[in-house]
């Protein structure tokens, strides 16, 4: 990954912003990101993921990572969807906290402050949208999968799928991995027994590249998933330690 530097950085935090065709917005990327980058209590790294796009983002992708050494970027040799783009930033990301955004910059960067100020005490802030920018289609449909996923999981989040979001690594990487696990993030920490909560950010409309919005991806798909979740999460099996040698016998070991 040219110009990519974290391995010196173990309490950072590295913001993954998955590209399809997104080849027009890229240049916006760095400007939109240095307020935050600079007034972030984090070292703050950029790990663009090119989603196997057709057009010239990966271009554009290199052009930015030769700009700043806290750049970098993965591509797919083709689209594998956004669960999968998010998922591969994540296992490459060398940080204890790892963000997600989407490219388009309908959710602005600098609102990751907000979300900083409350992760001393939660393993995942997620962002809800104000005044949605986007058709009424689209947000139509966005509000009864949300109503629905609510009804079913119970995870207190009314924007599951909202671009802006800050977790601790550890827990993205004990995710069940899945086509579509971006819009269950804040369930599936809950599924681990983590703390999450949802703050207010902005939200603006579209400027570059095009919607990948259809009726399967957003509304009948996400609904065959949280039935799919629901069962996981009725099916769990809790148990509780009451004693053990592991621990005794390893801290002999560490003596």
């Amino acid at each position: 990954m040219a110009g990519f530097s974290v391995e010196k950085i173990t309490n950072g935090i590295t913001i993954v912003i998955p590209i399809f065709n997104e080849e027009e917005g890229i240049a916006r990327l760095l400007p939109a990101f240095e307020e935050y980058m600079n007034s972030s209590k984090f070292d703050v790294n950029l790990l663009l993921v090119n989603d196997g796009s057709t057009d010239n983002s990966l271009i554009e992708i290199k052009k930015l990572a030769e700009l700043h050494e806290h750049v970098g970027y993965l591509s797919f040799d083709k689209n594998a969807g956004l669960s999968a783009a998010i998922r591969a930033g994540f296992e490459r990301s060398t940080t204890q906290w790892v963000g997600y955004i989407d490219g388009d910059l309908q959710t602005d960067p600098i609102d990751f402050l907000k979300l900083e100020e409350m992760i001393p005490s939660y393993d995942l802030v997620t962002g809800r949208r104000e005044g949605r920018k986007d058709s009424t289609v689209k947000k139509m449909s966005s509000t009864f999968a949300n109503w629905f996923r609510d009804s079913m999981l119970h995870d207190g989040v009314n924007d599951s799928g909202c671009p802006l979001k800050i977790m601790r690594r550890s827990v993205a990487m004990e995710m069940s991995f899945f086509n579509g696990m971006h819009r269950f993030f804040p369930a599936l920490a809950l599924i681990q027994g983590k703390k999450v909560i949802e703050i207010p950010v902005k939200h603006f409309p579209r400027i570059t590249g095009k919607s990948k919005f259809n009726v399967w991806n957003r509304l009948l798909s996400p609904l065959q998933d949280t039935l799919a979740l629901r069962w996981m999460m009725k099916r769990q099996a809790a148990y509780r330690i009451s004693e053990n040698s592991i621990e005794r016998h390893n801290a002999v070991i560490h003596e």
